[in-house]
């Protein structure tokens, strides 16, 4: 960072991101330090226009915004995901963006894995039974109106072998479940660790994602992936929204070609009320939750520390984790 600076503008788009307790230590170097709760798309450019520094989550850093923030030097992303700006506009400006990076190594799995347990044996379908008064009227110690399947002894295909999904395999195989790697669809040659995605599709009894979304992995799961599993797997899905074609999804659940699903994301975040996933969640085998899989206590607290280090770092001259082609 440029030593002429004495006193840097640091400009946080959306901090209401950020469980509210969670603490955010004080940068050592001098700055200026405005925080906003949330920050509209079309608010974005007159709030950073003479910032050093912008952290954004979820409000979108465009190129727009990019070209009239005159004295921007770094976009610290408070997550993984940076679709949320436009990295190209800022190594055209020679402006850094960093990410935050494996911190989510045990809240993702820990929640893939509730997600698996509750609709492996039915766990929310009976609740909800209970409640309406069915033990009550059943006339006996108890009954059984929903499926309930070991995890032990099932196979799980991962989709993603980066860090959370090898994390999951960890959890997988602690269960006694049988683990299969997927290449990803239309990929080749990617080793004997490797199980193709559509043998994958066939031979799974859950299958959780652990991809990022690009225009290759969009919509990687549809209609006739779906066709291929034989065994009508739990798909969970706590990655991106988009990765799994949404109205197929519900095709698939109605028909019982898959015997659930739990989504922790949507193609839009938050979903209206007509979105296709919402008009899934009466359905006794599905799950859809908040886009929290990553919102651990301890885990937001350890991607607050990282993004202020990222900070520190980039100001002090040692940037890390620099997202590729944006410097």
């Amino acid at each position: 960072m440029s030593k002429t600076i004495t006193t840097a503008k640091v400009v946080f788009l959306d901090r209401s991101t950020m469980l509210p307790d969670v603490v955010l230590r004080q940068l050592s170097f001098s700055h200026e330090w405005i925080e906003y709760e949330a920050t509209r798309a079309e608010e974005v450019s007159d709030r950073i226009a003479d910032a050093h520094v912008v952290i954004t989550n979820k409000a979108p850093v465009t190129a727009k915004a990019i070209a009239t923030a005159r004295n921007l030097k770094l976009v610290a992303v408070a997550a993984t995901g940076t679709d949320m700006v436009d990295v190209a506009a800022c190594a055209a400006r020679n402006v850094l963006v960093s990410n935050i990076r494996d911190y989510a190594l045990d809240t993702v799995p820990e929640h893939a894995f509730a997600l698996l347990f509750a609709l492996r044996r039915s766990l929310l379908a009976y609740r909800d039974s209970v409640r309406a008064g069915r033990w009550v009227e059943s006339g006996q110690f108890c009954y059984f109106d929903y499926p309930i399947r070991n995890i032990a002894g099932s196979v799980l295909g991962i989709i993603g072998d980066g860090a959370l999904g090898r994390a999951v395999a960890d959890l997988a195989r602690a269960f006694g479940m049988r683990v299969l790697f997927s290449s990803y669809k239309g990929v080749q040659g990617m080793g004997p660790l490797y199980t193709p995605f559509e043998d994958v599709l066939r031979l799974s009894d859950a299958i959780t994602i652990h991809a990022p979304l690009t225009p290759a992995t969009r919509n990687m799961i549809g209609a006739p992936e779906f066709a291929l599993m034989e065994r009508k797997p739990i798909l969970i899905n706590t990655a991106r929204g988009g990765l799994v074609d949404e109205i197929a999804l519900g095709e698939a659940l109605r028909c019982g070609r898959i015997s659930g699903a739990g989504f922790d994301v949507a193609t839009v975040e938050p979903p209206s009320a007509d979105h296709p996933l919402m008009q899934l969640t009466g359905l006794p085998n599905f799950i859809l939750t908040p886009h929290v899989a990553w919102a651990s206590q301890e885990a937001v607290q350890s991607l607050a520390d990282q993004l202020i280090d990222n900070i520190e770092a980039f100001w002090n001259g040692t940037a890390k984790n620099v997202v590729r082609g944006a410097h």
